[in-house]
């Protein structure tokens, strides 16, 4: 699977959460949890992930392109997150 992200928000997700957007390639798609994002009304339609980068339970926001997958915001799962994982 391909990924892409805008590179200004690579630096800002770096900042914010600690994480490249680059690591989403490391994401393990086939144990995750995908729902959509439906907070707002968005130009493209969003989803959510929950899933593993190695040892870890992140979660991702991305959207789908026709040739890959564009990485909007990837973070470490937090507590709440890891006991709604843990109860799918």
């Amino acid at each position: 699977m391909d990924y892409e992200f805008d590179l200004s928000k690579d630096e800002s997700n770096l900042d914010k959460h600690g994480l490249s957007l680059a690591e989403a390639e490391g994401f393990e798609w086939e144990a995750a949890v995908v729902r959509e994002d439906t907070r707002k009304q968005y130009a493209e339609q969003r989803f959510e992930a929950t899933g593993y980068i190695g040892e870890r339970l992140h979660v991702m926001v991305y959207c789908l392109r026709p040739d890959a997958v564009r990485v909007i915001s990837l973070r470490k799962a937090n507590t709440r997150e890891v006991k709604r994982y843990a109860e799918t």
